[in-house]
């Protein structure tokens, strides 16, 4: 990701005063974390202070509660002056008229101190309508101390995908011979932080350019069937074995030498593997179809969004800017989430200097590739997130690797799937 060229307001306290336009005010705030909320209290209590009169109202709550409750507010016109905003919905939101375009609130004040591709990811059909508070990409994560023990040198910018078959392969050991290996060379399932990385290195797509309809071209077949492979050779377990381990932990317990998955990740894996060995991170190899060109990073952020029901406006654009800048510290960013504001990225404490992974400037520099998130207007729809059985690209990649379907129909069935979703 870019850094913009000029800045907000770098004191934001500075930049609040007088910002409330009457005493007396209350801005309402949703989010879908109770977590990050307590994580905001300090900051929001100097925001009140800065703006005597003003109280935020902050509604915070677990995601499978927040979306149903925003979306009924919608529907009676009474959304929060400002509401978490995911990469993954903003589209639709914004097609729906619920966000505002806070281009008139930005006015000519500069941006710098961003990660700049970072904000572009709010700006939908020319109109910049959320923000970023952090983002995110998928990483590949390798057990440095199970590559030293096979021999194996370190992934690094110039892998190839047949090197990491060949150490997946290596990784692999079933040390008594019953057939179950003891520790795998990778894991992998087919939800978008596992597969997608490898479908859009490769210059992948799912989508038709406007999103309106799947089209899965051939370079995402390829990323696939490569996964697939790996999964038929034995080097990954199929994911009906690992029923009943929580998918992010089969790295962290050992039983996988390599996985891809979010940076977000970074603390479970700090928390679950200690000293027990050693790891790093690496970004996802580049596939033998893309170019330079088409092998864009994959990334994606957390937002916060002005709504088209406030009637406060230039206060709740105040406290978007106030919590996206550089008001939260480095220790308020769970691993593995940056910070949007670069200069709290770059600090040592985000970068986690003495603890695992050594290498957290990996993830900064993805955030200076091209970027595609992969959303679309109803991504979780298609992909299969309220699917029964094996219905959406999901529950389809989850049958190929399991043995139990052909990659041929389960993309056949997942495109039929997602287009009928599409076309409503």
């Amino acid at each position: 990701m870019k850094m913009t060229k000029t800045a907000l307001c770098t004191s934001a306290l500075i930049c609040l005063a007088g910002a409330a336009a009457a005493q007396d005010t209350t801005l309402t705030y949703m989010l879908w974390s109770t977590e990050q909320a307590e994580i905001e209290q300090a900051a929001i209590a100097d925001f009140e202070a800065a703006n005597p009169g003003v109280t935020v109202e902050v509604q915070a709550m677990p995601p499978s509660d927040y979306w149903p409750r925003v979306s009924a507010l919608a529907a009676s016109g009474d959304l929060p002056d400002v509401m978490a905003m995911s990469s993954g919905f903003v589209q639709e939101w914004a097609a729906a008229g619920n966000l505002m375009d806070l281009a008139p609130l930005i006015g000519d004040a500069s941006l710098e101190g961003y990660f700049e591709s970072a904000v572009e990811i709010g700006e939908i059909d020319g109109a910049q309508v959320a923000f970023p508070q952090n983002w995110v990409a998928p990483v590949l994560f390798y057990n440095r101390t199970a590559f030293d023990a096979a021999g194996l040198d370190y992934p690094d910018a110039d892998w190839t995908w047949e090197e990491f078959r060949t150490a997946a392969e290596a990784l692999t050991i079933d040390a008594d011979d019953d057939g179950t290996p003891e520790q795998y060379g990778f894991w992998v399932y087919g939800r978008y932080a596992q597969t997608d990385p490898w479908v859009f290195r490769n210059g992948g797509r799912y989508v038709t350019e406007d999103g309106a309809a799947l089209e899965i071209n051939q370079e995402a077949v390829n990323a696939l069937a490569f996964l697939a492979s790996i999964v038929d050779d034995g080097f990954a377990p199929r994911p009906l074995e690992m029923e009943g381990i929580r998918q992010q932990d089969i790295f962290g317990m050992g039983m996988a030498a390599m996985w891809v998955d979010g940076s977000w990740n970074i603390d479970n894996n700090r928390a679950l593997i200690g000293d027990s060995f050693e790891w790093g991170i690496a970004q996802v190899p580049m596939g033998p179809d893309a170019t330079a060109e088409t092998a864009v990073a994959y990334a994606w952020a957390d937002m916060l969004a002005v709504t088209t029901d406030s009637e406060q406006t230039d206060l709740a654009w105040a406290l978007v800017q106030h919590l996206t800048g550089p008001t939260l510290s480095a220790a308020d960013y769970t691993g593995g989430k940056v910070p949007a504001w670069t200069a709290t990225a770059m600090t040592e404490e985000w970068l986690g200097r003495g603890q695992q992974p050594d290498n957290m400037d990996l993830i900064l520099e993805i955030g200076t590739q091209p970027l595609y998130t992969g959303f679309t207007p109803n991504w979780s729809a298609w992909r299969g997130y309220a699917a029964a059985g094996s219905g959406g690209l999901n529950g389809e990649l989850d049958e190929v690797f399991n043995g139990r379907k052909s990659l041929d129909d389960a993309l056949d069935a997942a495109t039929a799937y997602g287009n009928d979703i599409l076309s409503r």
